[in-house]
């Protein structure tokens, strides 16, 4: 899915700037062609890939069995990173892609 970031971030995030950002909150990356690939608590693959200074592309794939902590953690270190790499907060980042998906950009 792709992730709109705020103005001034995404140059951040360039070079080596977005893998030291995901091994500062999520862990070890390990890179798979051109994306940055690693896993954490119950989710047992975090994809993250950068389009441009404005758009984070991200996928998921949790672990439907795992604990409800577990969960729980994952949650919070995803939302931690992704408040940091887009500056949009989970709120934010909700209501971006209800706009987008009523105005049929999704």
């Amino acid at each position: 899915m792709h992730f709109d970031i705020k103005r001034g971030r995404g140059s951040a995030l360039e070079g080596d700037g977005l893998k030291k950002l995901m091994e500062e909150k999520l862990g070890p990356v390990t890179e798979e062609g051109d994306k940055l690939v690693t896993s954490f608590g119950a989710t047992t693959r975090f994809e993250a890939k950068l389009i441009n200074k404005t758009t984070l592309d991200i996928v998921t794939q949790s672990d439907r069995n795992a604990s409800p902590e577990a969960m729980v953690e994952s949650n919070k270190r995803y939302n931690a990173f992704m408040e940091a790499a887009t500056g949009f907060t989970a709120k934010e980042r909700s209501k971006r892609l209800q706009k987008k998906a009523k105005e049929g950009k999704l």
